[in-house]
């Protein structure tokens, strides 16, 4: 085989491994973006329940104090 030939082919390889590490790199970052994205749903979905329960507290308050004050009947 020519030194051209051996020139040609090392350099075939050289960007055919850069490409392909290249690649699973990019997918490894990939999949470490959507987990990241995962947990900051879990985050807010846990916020978001709280900030309701909060919410749910404070209307049974209010709902108690309405109760004392104002008379209050059941529709038959």
């Amino acid at each position: 085989m020519s030194t051209r030939a051996k020139a040609t082919l090392a350099v075939a390889l050289g960007l055919t491994s850069l490409t392909i590490w290249a690649v699973h790199f990019q997918q490894e970052q990939q999949a470490e973006t959507m987990y990241k994205g995962v947990l900051r749903d879990d985050e807010r979905r846990k916020e978001k329940m709280l900030q309701r329960e909060a919410d749910l507290e404070e209307s049974k308050r209010k709902r108690e104090i309405y109760e004392r004050v104002q008379r209050v009947e059941k529709s038959t």
